[in-house]
């Protein structure tokens, strides 16, 4: 018996109104809107950011650490890869342009949200069946 999908994650984020007008630039608007919390839906999965639940020293993203490293959104085609690219720009975001992943494989771009979060827009088409 396995689950048969994501329902939701939830990351922590220092500055809330930073990170809803971020991913609202890429994303929409939110589903979901609370005073320390913020959530988009992507397909089945729902991604809420929110603030920590104590205060912690020190307190900052490292992706080299144990825990996330990053989020890589899928897209289905490389033309809609190209239009995030052009997206990206669009809104100011810094970004690595298209890269090749390291396995010589797909093609995805990369970039930084406002806590250093490394977010990927990853090119994985559909599979044929």
């Amino acid at each position: 018996m396995n689950p048969l999908f994501i329902d939701h994650i939830l990351i922590m984020v220092k500055d809330l109104n930073k990170t809803k007008k971020f991913y609202s630039k890429l994303f929409g608007k939110p589903i979901h809107i609370a005073k320390d919390s913020v959530a988009w839906q992507f397909g089945d999965t729902k991604v809420f950011f929110g603030l920590p639940f104590k205060e912690v020293e020190n307190n900052f993203f490292d992706r080299n650490k144990i825990g996330l490293n990053h989020l890589a959104w899928g897209v289905r085609t490389l033309d809609e890869l190209k239009q995030w690219k052009r997206k990206l720009d669009e809104i100011g975001i810094a970004n690595s342009e298209i890269l090749i992943d390291r396995y010589g494989n797909r093609e995805y771009i990369w970039f930084d949200d406002p806590d250093g979060i490394r977010q990927e827009l990853y090119f994985r088409p559909e599979k044929k069946e």
